[in-house]
């Protein structure tokens, strides 16, 4: 089987650590060229990892014949615009989340892609963990019983730059952070959220005001079948990257994630320590490689992706109705599937 070209669009920290994936480790894909807004920095990525073609707009990258499928990692304003440039240019697609920032915006990509008939892959790569995997499988093997509680933690160790902030082009913490754990928490729960009621705080970071963010979160969860959830966003932890989540069942309990970089602790006389993981790009090396692989497999053999189009949507949605519940500071039930988008794969 040919290898498949892929394009990069967006070569930050992330899109970076996609396009070195590309190169050294997915044999069967060829990093064809990369692309990215600051035109230097697409450059300098292109020559770090000996690709000839680099281009400041995603446009150089979708009039190749040579690719035939993208990675969108570009600033979250700009992902359903990007899906949908890629779609009417036939290119199959795997996108960061969140898949966009509005609703709106996300039916207006998905009925591109439908009509196009191309792959969309969102980003959720936690799924893709070794850890989470697993318990996936242990839940649907009915270990625990039936879900009820759904738990989980997400905290950074530090604030992004200010930069970040100050470009306007990424969502606030439900949808830049929290986001990940709705995905978890439908995925794992086998469920639907149907309400959400959220809290936020600027304790201790009051300059996130200027920029309508918060340095923390917290989100309960109300599920279809009755089940019920908490969700915890937290900007600076400081110690470590941390991410947590437990399932409550009927019959057991599942935990999953830990702090720990390695194995090593060590027991002095000034007390117990062990090296913590500092970075998700450490904490989630392999899920990145495995969602990456597994999106390259379903471009070669045509088959619908792991997290869909319509997966990517509705963390969304439960993200927004978390945000509007904080603003409004009253609960909100989460908008159901439009009903515009009929087509979920090709």
């Amino acid at each position: 089987m040919s290898k498949i070209g892929l394009g990069v669009v967006g070569v930050g920290t992330m899109g970076k650590h996609h396009a070195e994936n590309v190169r050294y480790r997915i044999p069967e894909a060829q990093l064809v060229a990369v692309a990215d807004a600051d035109g230097d920095r697409a450059r300098r990525v292109s020559s770090e990892l000996e690709v000839a073609h680099y281009y400041d707009s995603p446009a150089g990258i979708l009039e190749r014949k040579d690719v035939q499928a993208v990675v969108i990692a570009s600033p979250a304003k700009f992902h359903a615009s990007h899906i949908q440039a890629c779609a009417r240019a036939g290119k199959d697609i795997l996108c960061e989340k969140p898949m966009a920032l509005t609703l709106e915006a996300a039916d207006a990509a998905l009925e591109t892609v439908a009509e196009a008939g191309v792959i969309l892959q969102i980003g959720h790569m936690r799924r893709y963990d070794p850890a989470y995997a697993d318990a996936k499988r242990r839940i649907e093997a009915g270990e625990i019983g039936d879900p009820i509680i759904f738990k989980a933690v997400g905290r950074d160790p530090e604030l992004p730059a200010p930069i970040y902030f100050q470009s306007g082009s990424n969502g606030m913490l439900f949808l830049d952070s929290t986001i990940h754990e709705f995905d978890l928490a439908r995925w794992l729960m086998n469920d639907e959220i149907v309400e959400v009621q959220s809290f936020g705080t600027l304790r201790g970071f009051p300059e996130l005001a200027q920029y309508g963010d918060l340095a923390a979160g917290v989100v309960n969860l109300r599920f279809a079948r009755g089940g019920i959830g908490n969700a915890e966003s937290f900007r600076q932890a400081t110690y470590g990257y941390d991410v947590r989540t437990e399932i409550v069942g009927s019959r057991g309990t599942l935990c999953i994630g830990r702090m720990r970089k390695t194995p090593q602790l060590v027991l002095t006389q000034g007390g117990a320590s062990h090296q913590v993981v500092e970075h998700f790009l450490a904490r989630f090396a392999e899920a990145y490689l495995s969602e990456l692989r597994d999106f390259v497999q379903t471009v070669q053999k045509r088959k619908i992706p792991g997290v869909t189009g319509q997966d990517g949507r509705r963390a969304l949605a439960v993200a927004l109705a978390a945000q509007r519940s904080y603003q409004e500071s009253c609960p909100v039930a989460v908008p159901g599937d439009s009903g515009r988008v009929q087509k979920s794969a090709p």
